[in-house]
């Protein structure tokens, strides 16, 4: 009988796949297979999380919340249309409540079904809707560009001891003084940098830093961590067991949400309170611990790209990027 109603669903319109579901769409993504409909519940989905919903060959995407709200010209929806894959927007965070994992659906222009049963209602996304979002959004990027700049400020009277000084900055047993140090975010095209990344990572044998699932990304490519930095949500246990030194950001107030993971995997960490994001952490160590040069791969140059990424905090790594200075090069400048 099960058969009977899949083959009957199978002949019904509209694209059908596994749903998985997640609020995260960074956690998500580590588990979809190709095919699967990605229900997500996210507000201005970036570049980043859109290319890695395109590289896991989702079917189609179902988001609780609204794509591209207005705020700020996010790239993520656009990325998602280019690559042929359906964008249902609105749908309400009640279907985090009406499918279940697992479960085969539907996804038929406005209306997500599981058979004929109707699921949730949306708003289907296609070039023309969001071209009208980015053009608002664009007029609208001087408030946004104000509330940057008040980020910045509040962010820098909050750690101008760290930004200035350094303290709080926890020692470490890697030594980076007079080296090399080749940090790796999984974010923009960090893929084709790494690649072409290669002959300089062979020259001069650079320390290795993760920044969470950055350090999944080195080992993709081949290499293995030296370092690894951040709050331990998107890495995998297998190279938090590689051997590289472990560093959990915490929050300002020392409390951090990753230590118990690595603890619990028997895995010796070290603590960084700070108030910006990991690759803020990342950057700040490699400096105060001698590096004579920082090359980012998939980090945030750009005022798009800061306010893509999603967080008002995003100010704390422009800042981050001034007290570096000189040391930082991006990936492209050196390949």
């Amino acid at each position: 009988m099960k058969l009977l109603r899949r083959r009957e669903t199978d002949q019904l319109p509209g694209t059908i796949g596994v749903a998985r579901l997640d609020r995260r769409t960074k956690r998500l993504t580590t588990r979809l297979q190709p095919g699967d409909i990605a229900i997500i519940d996210h507000v201005d989905i970036d570049r980043v999380s859109a290319d890695a919903l395109v590289n896991c060959k989702v079917g189609a995407v179902v988001n609780a919340a609204i794509s591209t709200s207005g705020r700020y010209p996010n790239l993520g929806p656009e990325i998602l249309l280019a690559a042929g894959v359906p964008l249902l927007d609105s749908v309400g965070d009640e279907i985090f409540g009406a499918v279940r994992d697992g479960e085969r659906v539907r996804l038929d222009g406005d209306t997500l079904y599981a058979g004929e049963r109707v699921l949730a209602v949306g708003t289907p996304q296609d070039e023309d809707s969001i071209s009208a979002s980015m053009a608002e959004a664009r007029a609208g990027l001087a408030t946004q560009l104000e509330a940057f700049a008040a980020n910045t400020m509040e962010y820098l009277l909050k750690e101008r001891e760290l930004l200035l000084d350094g303290v709080g900055v926890p020692e470490i047993r890697t030594v980076l003084e007079g080296r090399h140090a080749l940090l790796v975010v999984r974010g923009y095209d960090y893929r084709e940098d790494l690649q072409a990344l290669r002959p300089y990572i062979r020259e001069y044998r650079p320390i290795l830093i993760g920044v969470d699932g950055g350090a999944d990304a080195l080992v993709e490519a081949g290499y293995q961590p030296d370092l690894i930095v951040g709050d331990m949500d998107s890495v995998s246990d297998e190279v938090l067991r590689s051997g590289a030194e472990v560093v959990v950001h915490a929050y300002a107030d020392g409390y951090a949400p990753g230590l118990q993971r690595v603890q619990d995997l028997g895995v010796h960490a070290v603590v960084f309170p700070a108030a910006g994001t990991s690759e803020d952490v990342a950057m700040l160590l490699a400096d105060e611990a001698g590096a004579q040069l920082i090359v980012a791969v998939g980090t945030h140059a750009t005022l798009v790209e800061f306010l893509d990424k999603g967080r008002q905090g995003m100010a704390s790594t422009f800042l981050t990027r001034l007290r570096v200075g000189g040391k930082l090069v991006d990936a492209k400048g050196v390949s």
